[in-house]
């Protein structure tokens, strides 16, 4: 348990029926007639939905804790991905709903934050960008830009994003794992 007043930036919070809420933004206000409160910008820690949420100063909310670990990506087993601590050499193997869009740019060897609340595995979550291959991509066309300089790519992990027209097969990329666009090549 903690306080309103308490209250800091990533802090995980228990609200409504055990759901845990991860801290955005926290504001205190002490308006000049009646009782301070705490404005607060609150997101799921699951479905990622972001709230408004005001309390009144000092109340009482149950904190979670969420154990954040830096872990290895080994290997598929059927629909389970297969992480390693790099501290203990555990294994952990995570579902896919908990990998989400994270699969999209999976691949042996990558690291990876894995959030775990109580022994349940909250979230997999990468590194803002990542360094891919392209699998497969048409030549691009010299003057062809009907379609905005861009043509589509399959990465090595399948997933499939736009490049530009000079991108080639076997290529190495960067890109954005949040919006799965394409950042930059990668010079080798």
């Amino acid at each position: 348990m903690a306080s309103t007043n308490d209250l800091k930036n990533g802090m995980v919070l228990k609200l409504e029926g055990g759901q845990l809420w991860s801290v955005v933004e926290f504001q205190h206000v002490k308006p000049g007639k009646g009782p301070a409160f705490v404005r607060t910008k609150l997101k799921n820690v699951l479905s990622g939905k972001v709230v408004d949420k005001t309390f009144n100063a000092g109340v009482k909310v149950e904190t979670a804790t969420v154990d954040k670990r830096t872990m290895q990506f080994s290997y598929m087993d059927g629909e389970y991905f297969v992480f390693m601590d790099m501290d203990t050499y555990d294994q952990l193997m995570v579902d896919r709903k908990a990998v989400g869009d994270a699969a999209n740019f999976l691949i042996e060897g990558f690291e990876a934050t894995v959030a775990q609340h109580e022994g349940e595995v909250l979230y997999v979550e990468l590194p803002a960008a990542v360094e891919l291959v392209i699998e497969h991509t048409e030549p691009g066309v010299q003057g062809d830009r009907s379609t905005g300089g861009s043509k589509p790519a399959k990465l090595v992990t399948g997933y499939e994003i736009a490049v530009p027209l000079f991108i080639t097969t076997g290529e190495k990329i960067k890109v954005d794992t949040r919006s799965g666009e394409y950042l930059g090549r990668v010079n080798s």
